[in-house]
């Protein structure tokens, strides 16, 4: 029998996609998302149907695009760990030779533009090394590559398609804010390089970081005491539910790792992803175990961030959400320190993207892949000032559930975030706020 908050989660993916698609009808739908993606090559055409559901009924011609904000996650890396008693295989350095279109001029700084801060996740990292003699969790050649490539397709949409950002990196124009980890500080320079075609001899793109106490792009449970207690125990719980230990019980036994060996099935997709994105074997045991592990893996996260519990979202990803909407109204209201501004870039994590997909309510429950991006753009009416903001995953729009259209009303967006957005000093009272908590 199923955990009530995994069958919870799933039922809400479920509904939550078919009520939306009877809102309306958005022309072709993509495969991955059912009713709630659209090809980003019909965006302009199937604009003209959205007039049924949108109260603005305008052409597009008549909004100013004003703000781009990308949130993505890193490319291809190692693995965290390795399958432990499977075949190894061999996590050679030269998997991780940067291409030279890669190779820019840059500097990581804090958010101050001071020194660097510690990097205590990635010193944890560089504490194993893997078969072959590279460290877990590092960006490699591919994952450089994957992310050049999202800066090219961003590059086309924004400078050579419609001119909205200049050829050349500007940081007036341009935030680029990275998790202190080498995988997406390297991500972040990469997709620069394939927006801007920078070279080294430019001027350095700063890249902006912070203490990992004080990190908001990613679930902090080392800087939110009730998110550890929180997390911590759901994380232990959700290799315990029946349904997944069973399956998990038999997973071990095909792949033969002994019994007292901890795995998990994100573990063991982790890896197996790894191993598949660069070419190396894997056990061939798991090829009939593929659909299994993912979905299992998706489960297990599902619990762990229980989206059907406000409180657990808002903990994850409050302060992020309120920081993207905090940029759009800086920008409708001319108060941000840099007025020019237009592009926000923000290097993060998988564990990042899905409780940001389950806040907007579209989680369809697939694993984000690597390089994964979610955008956000303001457009405002030339006319009437009306803000609009349209929400895209991996290329293809999204229909945001509680949005009249697929252009959605800044007011709708606001009222869809407004359950798990968190300004800076509620999240601080939230998470101290542990007194007489007693075990979930």
């Amino acid at each position: 029998m199923y955990s009530y908050t995994l069958c919870l989660c799933l039922v809400y993916s479920t509904i939550m996609r078919y009520l939306w698609h009877k809102v309306c009808v958005l022309g072709s739908m993509s495969a991955a998302f059912g009713s709630l993606l659209l090809s980003e090559e019909n965006t302009e055409s199937d604009h003209a149907t959205l007039s049924s559901c949108s109260a603005d009924t305008e052409t597009s011609s008549s909004y100013e695009l004003k703000l781009v904000q990308v949130l993505f996650r890193h490319g291809a890396r190692t693995p965290l760990k390795s399958i432990p008693d499977v075949m190894e295989v061999q996590w050679v350095p030269t998997l991780l030779d940067p291409p030279a279109h890669c190779h820019i001029n840059y500097v990581v700084t804090d958010l101050n533009g001071g020194p660097k801060p510690p990097a205590p996740i990635e010193d944890n990292y560089r504490k194993n090394i893997l078969t072959g003699g590279t460290f877990p969790g590092q960006l490699t050649t591919v994952g450089m590559q994957q992310l050049y490539e999202l800066g090219k397709r961003l590059r086309r949409r924004y400078i050579e398609e419609n001119h909205f950002l200049n050829s050349t990196f500007s940081p007036a124009e341009v935030y680029v804010r990275s998790t202190n980890i080498v995988r997406t500080i390297e991500s972040a320079k990469c997709l620069v390089a394939g927006l801007f075609q920078q070279k080294e001899k430019e001027d350095p793109v700063p890249i902006f970081t912070t203490e990992a106490e004080s990190e908001i792009l990613y679930p902090n449970y080392h800087g939110c005491k009730l998110l550890k207690i929180l997390g911590s125990h759901r994380w232990a719980e959700s290799s315990t539910l029946p349904d997944i230990a069973a399956d998990l019980q038999s997973i071990q036994s095909a792949l033969g790792i002994a019994a007292h060996q901890h795995v998990d099935f994100i573990l063991i997709r982790d890896d197996m992803v790894a191993r598949e994105t660069h070419g190396l074997p894997c056990p061939p045991v798991l090829d009939t175990w593929r659909n299994k592990v993912e979905q299992r893996a998706v489960d297990m996260i599902c619990h762990v961030y229980e989206p059907s519990k406000r409180e657990n979202l808002q903990l994850c990803v409050g302060p992020l959400l309120h920081t993207l909407l905090s940029n759009i109204d800086e920008k409708l209201q001319g108060t941000s320190s840099e007025l020019n501004r237009k592009l926000f870039l923000y290097s993060a994590h998988d564990t990042t993207l899905i409780p940001c997909l389950m806040a907007l309510g579209v989680f369809d429950m697939q694993w984000p892949p690597y390089a994964a991006d979610l955008t956000l753009e303001l457009y405002q009416h030339r006319q009437t000032s009306q803000a609009l903001v349209k929400v895209s995953y991996t290329g293809k729009d999204l229909l945001i559930p509680g949005c009249s259209g697929l252009y959605c009303p800044l007011e709708e967006f606001k009222q869809v975030l407004s359950g798990y957005s968190l300004s800076s000093e509620h999240y601080k009272s939230l998470c101290n706020s542990t007194e007489g908590l007693i075990k979930p």
